[in-house]
């Protein structure tokens, strides 16, 4: 059996998504490229994955392997599948069933369902207020969701901080340039903003 196909409980093949496949291989496609590491790899014992240069990586990587160069777009993506960010200070991401030489297990890997509504079912007002452990439960579930949701945005809202530092940065940079006409001299550098 080809190792991208799983076979499904009802006997059907089921192969995996194909962002999974790329992103699996954009990832093997690295191992071998010292220059593609610095940029993505995976993480020391291959459980996961690490997206050291979001910059570099949206602008190389992601239109080599996927029709954009979004990061944001990508973590989605990642965020609907289950990835969870593991490290707060990198892009470091992980899936129990993603994992270096374990390209069969891809197709075990499903899209989450759909995302929870703005307006959560429990803080809607109820006929009755006596509430059973079943209405509980769904209501621990939505906040669960919804704390996910939150958690994606705020991973998307640090990204964009992020990018527009690294901008700041370049321009902080180009307007020295400017104003002094050379790079990077210490006692003429004009302070960051932040």
């Amino acid at each position: 059996m080809d190792e991208e196909m799983k076979q499904s409980p009802g006997g059907k093949t089921k192969s995996p998504a194909p962002f999974l496949l790329k992103t699996y291989d954009l990832l093997e496609g690295v191992r071998d490229k010292s220059n593609g590491q610095r940029i993505v790899s995976w993480n020391g014992d291959g459980t996961g994955f690490v997206v050291w240069s979001p910059d570099e990586f949206s602008e190389i990587m992601l239109p080599r392997y996927f029709k954009h160069n979004n990061f944001s777009s990508f973590i989605r993506q990642l965020n609907t599948y289950g990835f969870k960010k593991i490290a707060s200070k990198r892009w470091e991401f992980q899936h129990d069933k993603f994992q270096r030489g374990c390209k069969d297990m891809l197709a075990e890997i499903t899209r989450k369902k759909c995302e929870p509504s703005i307006f959560p079912p429990f803080l809607k007002a109820s006929k009755d207020n006596k509430g059973d452990s079943a209405d509980k439960k769904s209501d621990c579930l939505s906040l669960m969701e919804e704390n996910e949701s939150l958690r994606r945005q705020n991973l998307d809202l640090q990204m964009q901080i992020s990018q527009l530092k690294a901008l700041e940065m370049k321009l902080m940079d180009c307007l020295n340039v400017s104003i002094h006409g050379h790079h990077h001299h210490p006692h003429n550098k004009i302070r960051r903003l932040f």
